[in-house]
Order: C-alpha cells, then structure tokens, then sequence
C-alpha cells in the first residue's frame, strides 16, 4: 500500500509542475484598447481557437486541472 501512495504523490508533483508550466505558457486574454470600446475584432486566430496552440494548451489546462482534483481526493479519501 505504500508504495501506491508513493506512485500517487510523484505522479501528483508531476501533473503540478505539468500544469504550472502550462499556464505559464498561455498568453493573455487582453485584446488591448479595442476592448474599452466592447468591439470584438473576428480574425483567423479568433476563429480557428480550437485548433490553434492556444486552444490545445486550454485543453491540457483543462486536463490537467481535473486529474489534479482526483489525485488530490483519492490521497485525502484514501490517507493511506
């Protein structure tokens, strides 16, 4: 039993580091000053979110997020 609570913890620490690079790498979601006005500007990238870069690293976000939470209660439910 020990040693699965130490394959969960690693695993844990390495979806916590997984995840801070992640955010890290996303950019901002500021569209400069076009947004005082309440504008949205239409363009490719706009359009195309999902299948961009910035849509695959929301995705991983996402991902990574939600097998934290699981990790984080199976060690607490568990207390091995």
């Amino acid at each position: 039993m020990q040693a699965l609570k130490y394959v969960l913890i690693i695993l844990l620490i390495v979806i916590c580091v997984a995840l801070t690079v992640i955010i890290l790498f996303q950019e901002g979601k500021q569209n400069g000053l076009g947004s005082l006005s309440g504008q949205q500007f239409d363009s490719y990238w706009s359009r195309n979110k999902g299948r961009s870069r910035e849509g695959l690293l929301v995705k991983l976000t996402s991902v990574c997020v939600i097998l934290f939470f699981v990790l984080s209660a199976v060690l607490n439910i568990g207390s091995f």
